[in-house]
C-alpha cells in the first residue's frame, strides 16, 4: 500500500526485455536508505517487487500483464521515474490509499501554468471515468492528486509547483502516456453497489407497490 506522495525521482539505468516481460534496474538514493529483497516499490504508480539491490540501484521484474496495461513499456535508459516505498503505518499519511495496481493509461492533452498551479488535461477511457468524481482522488504516475474537472473522456488535475518540479509530471509532454489508478475505496463501493443491484429483489415496481 502507498500514499501517492512521491519520495524521489529515480533513473532507469538498464532494461532487459523478454517477449512480454521486462527487468528494470533503477538508480536511486533515498529509496535505498531502507530497502530489502521483496520490498514493494511504486514505480510511476506501478507496484513492483525488489529482486536485487546495491548501494546505488535496485532491480525489479515487470510481468507481462503489467507491461501490457501500463506505460512501463515506454521507459528507456535514462528515463526518470517516480519512486515511493510502501507506506509505514507509524508515519504521516499525506495522500490517499494507493494500491499500485494500475487501472489503465491516459494521454496528456494539455498543460497550462496559471499563477501557482499547473493544470493538466488527461484523456481517459470511459471505464476509468466511471470511477472518478469531481474533487475526488486519483493517482497519476504514482502521484496522489485531486480531480479538478471531469468529463466522460477527460480529467483535469492541478499541481502545485513543488509537485510539478519534483516528479515526472514536470518532464512529461503532450501526447505522453501516464499510468492511472482510481480511488481504491470508491472502486470497492461502486463494485459492491453493482453486485447488490443485480442480486437484490428491491425494484422500482416493488417500492411503488409498498407505498414508496
Amino acid at each position: 500500500m502507498f500514499t501517492g506522495i512521491v519520495e524521489e525521482l529515480g533513473t532507469v539505468s538498464a532494461i532487459k526485455k523478454a517477449a512480454n516481460s521486462m527487468e528494470l534496474t533503477i538508480q536511486s538514493q533515498k529509496i535505498l536508505e531502507d530497502i530489502h529483497l521483496g520490498d514493494s516499490i511504486s514505480v510511476n504508480g506501478v507496484c513492483l517487487t525488489v529482486t536485487s539491490f546495491s548501494t546505488d540501484k535496485f532491480t525489479v521484474d515487470v510481468i507481462p500483464e503489467t507491461v501490457k496495461t501500463s506505460s512501463i513499456k515506454m521507459l528507456q535508459n535514462g528515463s526518470k521515474v517516480n519512486l515511493e516505498r510502501a507506506m509505514r503505518f507509524d508515519g504521516r499519511f499525506g495522500g490517499h490509499f494507493v494500491a499500485g495496481h494500475v487501472d489503465g493509461v491516459g494521454v496528456i492533452l494539455k498543460k497550462q501554468k496559471t499563477e501557482n498551479a499547473v493544470y493538466i488535461d488527461i484523456q481517459i477511457s470511459k471505464e476509468i471515468s466511471e470511477f472518478c468524481i469531481p474533487r475526488g482522488s486519483i493517482t497519476i504516475d504514482g502521484i496522489s492528486l485531486t480531480i479538478f474537472k471531469l468529463t466522460s473522456d477527460k480529467v483535469t488535475v492541478s499541481l502545485i509547483p513543488h509537485t510539478y518540479e519534483q516528479t515526472v509530471m514536470g518532464l512529461k509532454k503532450v501526447r505522453d502516456l501516464v499510468n492511472i489508478e482510481n480511488d481504491l475505496i470508491g472502486q470497492y463501493i461502486i463494485h459492491q453497489m453493482k453486485r447488490q443491484s443485480t442480486t437484490s429483489n428491491v425494484s422500482s415496481e416493488y417500492l411503488s407497490k409498498h407505498g414508496f
